[in-house]
């Protein structure tokens, strides 16, 4: 296996279920089953590079100057995107290893639905909201972001209308504990553990720069496990960058 292909291999690992933009040069260059989903969806040529186990790599790629069309594309048709990009230039590479090592990449940040910023990517009619569904104490409750306008609300839920309030908020994407037993169509799993309420206090504390969350009103502890998933999935997709958020009294009150 080629330097390249290791490293491609591992930050695929990381990447998940999202499809991998892998940035080479100019071009964010996707492989194997990657390549064939995104292709298809994108209707551009699948090609192949090399070969894996004695079998042609299926390979496809976008010109990075106009990748925004593209993921626009790939989030509607119900993607999520991993975005590669090079950390260090060639000569520090060079610097580093030597004249055959590897430009180090990582993950800098992850695309989707509910997670976009970039204006061409977002309808300009209509808010883009991404909501987290949390649970404590038998209750539930939904906390709701639109990072590109920094609106941020928290509320408390009874079950029968769940589905109401979430169609009410016009959900792009929807984020719930691993495990959960509710039953929320077309919500997305995250780790059970950024859900805890303890977790979710202490963070928003940090995060506004307060030793009490009084100015902002009370909150129960399910909205706080709603509040803590939405923040840990914000953080996993800007891979530690979270967006300006506005939190207020009247928004994150339990609504009447």
């Amino acid at each position: 296996m080629t330097p390249m292909m290791a490293q491609y291999f591992a930050l695929k690992e990381k990447a998940g279920g999202s499809l991998l933009f892998y940035r080479m040069g100019d071009f964010f260059e996707l492989f194997f089953d990657d390549a064939k989903a995104a292709a298809q969806t994108l209707d551009i040529a699948l090609t192949s590079r090399g070969d894996h186990g004695g079998v042609p790599i299926p390979m496809c790629g976008v010109p990075v100057h106009s990748a925004e069309a593209y993921l626009a594309r790939l989030i509607r048709a119900g993607h999520r995107v991993a975005i590669a990009e090079q950390i260090e230039t060639p000569s520090q590479a060079k610097a580093r290893g030597g004249s055959k090592a590897l430009v180090a990449r990582d993950i800098i940040r992850y695309v989707t639905p509910g997670t976009l910023t970039e204006d061409t990517l977002l309808d300009a009619r209509s808010d883009n909201m991404l909501v987290a569904v949390g649970e404590a104490g038998g209750e539930i409750a939904l906390a709701a972001a639109d990072i590109s306008t920094g609106r941020f609300e928290a509320m408390s839920v009874d079950a029968g209308a769940l589905d109401a309030e979430l169609a009410r908020l016009g959900a792009s994407e929807i984020v719930i504990a691993e495990g959960s037993a509710l039953d929320v169509v077309a919500a997305h799993p995250f780790e059970n553990a950024a859900f805890s309420s303890t977790r979710a206090e202490a963070r928003l504390k940090a995060l506004f720069g307060v030793a009490t969350l009084d100015g902002f009103g009370s909150f129960s502890r399910a909205e706080l496990s709603a509040i803590g998933g939405l923040l840990a999935y914000l953080d996993h997709a800007g891979q530690g960058r979270l967006p300006h958020l506005e939190i207020g009294r009247a928004s994150c009150r339990e609504r009447v």
